[in-house]
């Protein structure tokens, strides 16, 4: 992969982020939910945008291909079948090129039935499924899925840097924290990433190492994280998935300070 290649997070809406490829002519964006802040973008950076990818059908994700595609008409659309203006339809196994490597195309779905991730050498783009320190909300797709989906991105290499489109990471911690409140690596990584958003910065990319040893949705072999489940729960939880079932649910309630 040429070193020239960069990954620049352009912000939409509150919390969005559209990541973009690029060296000093060419770009590919990833979810561009709002066309006005990539544009300006694209044109700040002289750039000439070729591909967009796209995780999942929701608005903040392909909103702003409307506008891309009156710019410019031939744009290389790629994303799950069925999607709105998607014209270059993937799927699970399917591979998209981009500066010289191919990117494979996971399907990990979970937060709708349809979601897609990326994985372009060892930069995972995941759309809503994995978040820092947590993961996306069940709409169309099951707890079933989301828990295999996540078990997936942590048997990839501890040093593969994810992507996620929202800076969630703040809230997610304290949410961390109320799981598994022993974890000296959380309690770092929640310093530290405190520190990234006063400064204005933001917390992402993570690593599937770090998610690893700070994400309780990736945790539920810790003896902590299953007992705080299992209190949550009311009763002992039989397996991984059920714990990850009660920290989802016990998630979709809570309230960060």
């Amino acid at each position: 992969m040429a070193d020239t290649i960069r990954l620049t997070p352009v912000s939409a809406f509150a919390d969005n982020y559209i990541w973009v490829l690029h060296d000093a002519t060419r770009a590919v964006a990833v979810d561009p939910g709002d066309a006005t802040p990539l544009l300006a973008f694209i044109d700040s950076e002289a750039l000439q945008l070729d591909a967009v990818w796209i995780t999942h059908h929701h608005a903040d994700h392909i909103g702003g291909l409307p506008a891309l595609l009156a710019r410019w008409p031939q744009l290389q659309i790629y994303g799950p079948p069925g999607v709105e203006h998607i014209n270059q339809p993937v799927m699970e196994g399917s591979e998209v090129a981009a500066f010289g490597q191919q990117a494979q195309v996971l399907a990990v779905p979970g937060h709708t039935a349809n979601h897609l991730a990326y994985l372009w050498g060892r930069h995972l783009f995941c759309g809503d499924t994995l978040f820092g320190a947590g993961c996306g909300r069940i709409f169309d797709g099951t707890i079933s899925q989301l828990h295999a989906s996540l078990q997936r991105l942590a048997a990839l290499p501890d040093d593969t840097l994810c992507y996620p489109a929202h800076e969630y990471t703040l809230s997610n911690l304290q949410f961390a924290l109320e799981v598994e409140p022993g974890n000296a690596a959380l309690q770092a990584r929640w310093q530290q990433d405190q520190t990234t958003r006063a400064a204005l910065r933001p917390t992402l990319p993570t690593s599937i190492g770090r998610e690893k040893a700070s994400n309780p949705f990736l945790r539920a072999a810790s003896q902590e994280v299953a007992a705080t489940a299992a209190r949550q729960a009311g009763h002992d939880l039989a397996d991984s998935e059920a714990i990850f079932a009660t920290l989802r649910e016990w998630k979709n309630h809570f309230r960060s300070a």
